[in-house]
């Protein structure tokens, strides 16, 4: 059973009245779930463009995006809105983060726009804090926090509703090699312990291999698709 399923996926950016860009151009192909796929290539080859269309944060020019086997072109609005919150979990480079709130309600605000009773979700609380290892930091802020600490954090956020799926972008982007090593040791463990389907985009060799498939974009096209033997 497949995650996502991409066909002839295309995204173009206008350029003034007359010029478009095209950033992707006619990709296909499919995320198994349960599975770990990195995006690769370089700065400008579409990958973090391709990760925000995957999550409905933008629209493709044309083509069709499944997720979970619905089109996402198709939803309304709210029912987009439910999917992103609920169904799909975002980690982004710059963690995103409320500054002056503690970590346990940054990790808990995603709750609060839905509209749950934060009580009933104390024990999901706690294994997450337990399995990102901050249980002992819960009410710092984040400016208290190292940087591997706070995309610690934005993992914690992107874990509340237990999603199938969650796509990072540059998630260690911003970090040094050994806290990298150590958040993309993290992704991993959450990838086989709850069968989670990951998507991230990396620019670092390092971190693609931590994946169980790569595909390699370049000037927007599909140059390559591999499985990586003997991931994990």
């Amino acid at each position: 059973m497949n995650a996502i399923e991409v066909k002839n996926l295309n995204k173009s950016f206008k350029l003034g009245k007359n010029d478009e860009v095209k950033v992707l151009k006619s990709l296909n192909f499919t995320v198994k779930k349960g599975s770990f796929l990195s995006i690769m290539g370089p700065s400008g080859c579409g990958k973090s463009t391709l990760l925000y269309l995957l999550g409905g944060l933008d629209n493709p020019t044309s083509g069709v995006i499944n997720i979970n086997g619905r089109d996402i072109s198709t939803l309304k609005e709210k029912e987009k809105a439910k999917m992103k919150r609920r169904e799909v979990g975002f980690v982004f480079q710059f963690y995103n983060l409320v500054p002056n709130l503690t970590i346990e309600d940054n990790i808990l605000l995603p709750l609060l726009m839905d509209g749950k009773k934060i009580k009933n979700y104390k024990e999901d609380l706690n294994n997450i804090l337990d399995l990102v290892g901050l249980k002992d930091k819960r009410k710092m802020t984040p400016r208290e926090l190292s940087g591997g600490q706070q995309q610690r954090v934005a993992i914690a956020r992107a874990l509340l509703f237990k999603p199938e799926i969650i796509l990072a972008d540059e998630p260690i982007g911003n970090l040094d090699s050994k806290t990298g090593e150590s958040i993309m040791e993290l992704f991993r463990d959450i990838n086989k312990k709850f069968g989670t389907t990951i998507v991230q985009v990396t620019h670092a060799e390092s971190a693609a291999y931590y994946g169980d498939s790569i595909l390699k974009l370049l000037d927007g096209e599909i140059v390559l698709k591999e499985n990586i033997e003997n991931a994990g």
